[in-house]
């Protein structure tokens, strides 16, 4: 795909896909191959392999490449896959490299979590992989509130394949700001923090947003996409109140549970192991059922 391409396969709804473990707690292929199919099938255009719904920090080298691999291989021309790299820089580009020759077209580089980040060194970390995969779209994930958009209009400025950014402070009013100071049109603008989210930053420019929620319910992430496109807030806070509850147990004590809430549904569907990685943990069981009520009523 040319960057143009690209450019409009971010404007979408971006699903993390989770990552499935079977019962000796490896990646369980199969599952994970059959709900990105569900995903396609769904009309999802766009996926993020390695993001943090698919467990990113817990896998292994060898488990990412896997998991890109599988990614490309479903995905096939049916999305766009942006894989998701991070850590320190030869891991990051490395990654990268693998997923340009595994035949993806973008890469997310996932927030430096190192304790000390200046706002160039942020530039040459990124400066560093974009310019490893001139071939690829390059999606910086921020969730600094420091950083700011000069900052990101200078990466911008040195790598022209820096085409959009996920972008995941809470807080409108600065993703406002930040979107205008870096170039509201140089960039594609991603909602970050998924369909809670998703209205607020899509009235300051967003034009698409990342979402977990969408490996249980494709049906409910579009129908809140296309209410977006036709400015018709009403229709997309219909699907806000929809989900309130269920966003909010993900992000509750800081994400705690982020990612075993969306297992726990798949699970509640017959869809996957409910199994998580260290540091997450499964849910009571009390939390488990309320889930699997929550997901009756949803269009899945």
């Amino acid at each position: 795909m040319d960057h143009s391409s690209l450019r409009a396969a971010l404007a979408d709804v971006v699903a993390i896909p989770v990552t499935p473990f079977d019962a000796d707690g490896g990646v369980d292929r199969d599952t994970y191959r059959a709900l990105l199919r569900r995903l396609l099938d769904s009309g999802v255009r766009a996926v993020t392999p390695n993001g943090n719904t698919g467990e990113f920090y817990t896998l292994t080298p060898d488990e990412r490449r896997l998991v890109t691999e599988l990614t490309v291989a479903e995905a096939g021309d049916r999305a766009a896959v942006l894989v998701g790299v991070g850590h320190d820089v030869p891991t990051a580009t490395d990654a990268a490299r693998h997923a340009r020759d595994a035949g993806a077209g973008m890469v997310m580089v996932h927030q430096p979590v190192h304790p000390y980040v200046s706002r160039d060194g942020w530039v040459d970390y990124h400066r560093e992989i974009a310019d490893a995969v001139p071939e690829l779209g390059v999606v910086p994930y921020v969730r600094n509130p420091l950083l700011d958009g000069a900052t990101i209009a200078r990466l911008g400025e040195l790598c022209p394949n820096v085409i959009g950014v996920k972008y995941a402070v809470p807080d409108a009013a600065r993703f406002a700001a930040v979107a205008r100071d870096a170039g509201l049109d140089r960039f594609v603008w991603i909602a970050g923090l998924a369909e809670l989210y998703a209205p607020s930053y899509w009235a300051m420019g967003a034009t698409g947003f990342t979402s977990g929620l969408v490996n249980v319910s494709p049906a409910v992430s579009l129908t809140m996409l296309r209410a977006l496109r036709g400015g018709d807030y009403p229709a997309a806070l219909e699907v806000w109140e929809q989900i309130r509850r269920f966003e909010d147990l993900r992000a509750a004590d800081q994400a705690a549970n982020n990612v075993t809430v969306v297992k726990e549904a798949l699970a509640a569907l017959g869809l996957c192991r409910r199994d998580v990685r260290p540091p997450s943990r499964l849910l009571p069981e009390p939390r488990r059922a309320e889930i699997a009520e929550m997901v009756k009523e949803w269009d899945v």
